[in-house]
């Protein structure tokens, strides 16, 4: 009994135990948070990688292989897979309606089958929504507007089939998607929202300037180059091509959304010469000849049709059915890749060369994911060291407050008290000062992480202080994730911190010799 009073009187009569209190709570806040922030880092790469990829991929870049169709059947057909995609991705440069020539990424992509792996759909920006984003209070996001949501709804169903409608021939055009930051045009607001522009300006000779579209989904364009490839992966000649613009879209990624482009498959099979083709050889006989399918005249025969070179992509995609291992996967697409390639032996690259080319999207993002985790355990071993520092602080403060009470333990020791009771009544202190600064320690940190886009936010509109600049960091916003176990973890440390600093205090008080404490009073 005597011991949870003078536990309570001590709590609420000192200053110095406020101060312990204090120290615990900002060590368990700050490990709290910084655990948070690069652990949601790290799980929004993770979704993020597997979003974009999905979980396997098959490539063989520049050249491509073909019959890719029959791969994807193969691969469809096994329990373990969701869904597989062929895409095509390379480099190319984009002429931009102010004239700019930026590098940019291209995909090529088959919508539908892209929608089954990808989530590719969520990432389409100009859409109608029916509530606004978390960050928008004042639902200032055009995407609400109901007089444009005709034009939204038209806006996603052009992204969903990548094509626009000519507004002067009336015809329906292949089109493509660009990353939302690519054009510069769709200025971020400080709600998460971008406000589009309607019109940008081009620089003329004269030094004067003109408009040019600067909404692209509602009529602008972009004219891409890429270089086109032989038979062989070679690069021949410059193709050039004016995509029209059927949506934007938003990956989270800045990089990515900076400097991506996604078009029609068929669009990027013509411009790279990786169709269909009919396959000719030269004919060597000079004297051969040939009737004209057309006009029924008999003329030389110069080549001849031997074959038919299919059409190929670079890259399949594969998804996994949900909660299957990646290895797993990787091992059973290796085993149907080796069927295919028996199925047509000599046309497509052998499972031997493809070792290194059928890898996991974690596989594939090792670097990245490794040094995040390095990064990670790293932080986390510094914030450490600076937060056991609190044990050190308790230590001191109950050392002082045991030399301050001698008078009590010695009353306590001649009343009778044993030396595991006055022990343990430090220990008890120790661990209430522990357990009340843990908890405000956890309180604190979950407000700080669950708010703490709103609390950058209002230090940059207060201080114009932009600590999460998405120009510098991967992701547009600060990613962050309150983990139960985390949070447990980093309480029990707290109040384990405050214990260890009064474990030698207590042994002290408790071999004090009440004759000698008393002698003086």
């Amino acid at each position: 009994m005597y011991q949870a009073l003078l536990t309570k009187k001590y709590l609420t009569s000192k200053l110095m135990p406020i101060l312990a209190m204090l120290a615990v709570t900002l060590s368990v806040a700050t490990i709290l948070i910084t655990w948070s922030v690069m652990g949601g880092f790290l799980k929004t790469l993770v979704n993020s990688g597997r979003s974009l990829i999905g979980d396997v991929t098959i490539s063989w870049p520049n050249v491509g292989f073909a019959h890719y169709d029959d791969l994807i059947v193969m691969l469809e057909e096994d329990d373990l897979i969701e869904g597989a995609t062929p895409i095509i991705e390379t480099y190319g440069m984009i002429q931009l309606p102010d004239d700019r020539i930026e590098l940019i990424t291209i995909k090529g992509i088959e919508t539908q089958s892209y929608e089954r792996v990808t989530n590719y759909s969520e990432t389409i920006w100009w859409k109608p929504i029916d509530e606004p984003t978390s960050k928008d209070r004042d639902g200032s996001d055009v995407r609400l507007d109901p007089q444009f949501r005709d034009a939204m709804s038209m806006f996603e169903s052009n992204a969903a089939t990548l094509t626009r409608r000519n507004p002067e021939s009336g015809l329906v055009e292949a089109a493509g998607v660009l990353g939302v930051e690519v054009t510069g045009l769709n200025i971020r607001t400080e709600d998460g929202i971008y406000d589009p522009r309607s019109h940008g300006f081009r620089a003329t000779p004269d030094g004067s300037v003109e408009r040019v579209p600067g909404f692209m989904p509602a009529g602008g364009s972009v004219g891409l180059t890429v270089l086109s490839l032989d038979s062989t992966g070679k690069p021949v000649d410059p193709v050039t091509r004016t995509i029209p613009i059927a949506n934007e879209f938003q990956s989270g990624i800045f990089e990515i959304d900076q400097s991506t482009i996604i078009v029609p498959l068929s669009v990027m099979q013509q411009m790279l010469r990786m169709d269909e083709a009919r396959r000719i050889e030269r004919v060597e006989n000079p004297f051969a000849t040939e009737v004209d399918p057309v006009t029924g005249e008999v003329r030389p025969k110069i080549s001849e049709t031997i074959g038919i070179d299919p059409a190929r992509v670079t890259t399949v995609l594969v998804r996994a059915v949900d909660g299957v291992a990646l290895e797993d996967v990787r091992k059973r697409v290796e085993a149907i890749y080796e069927r295919f390639e028996s199925k047509h032996p000599g046309e497509v690259p052998s499972i031997f060369s493809m070792e290194n080319q059928i890898r996991t999207w974690e596989e594939l993002n090792a670097t990245m994911i490794n040094a995040v985790k390095k990064e990670t355990g790293l932080v986390l071993f510094i914030f450490g060291i600076v937060s056991f520092t609190s044990v050190f602080l308790v230590l001191a403060i109950f050392w002082s407050m045991v030399s301050e009470k001698t008078k009590d333990i010695g009353i306590l020791r001649a009343l009778g008290a044993s030396t595991p009771g006055v022990a343990w009544l430090w220990i008890r202190y120790g661990t209430a000062i522990g357990l009340i600064g843990a908890v405000l320690g956890t309180i604190t940190g979950y407000i700080v992480v669950t708010n703490i886009n709103t609390i950058h936010d209002w230090i940059g509109r207060t201080t114009g202080l932009v600590i999460w600049d998405p120009r510098t960091y991967y992701f547009i916003e600060i990613p962050h994730e309150v983990d139960l176990t985390k949070a447990i973890i980093v309480f029990v440390v707290g109040v384990l911190t405050c214990v260890l600093g009064s474990l030698i205090p207590a042994f002290h008080s408790a071999r004090m010799d009440p004759v000698k404490a008393l002698r003086f009073e």
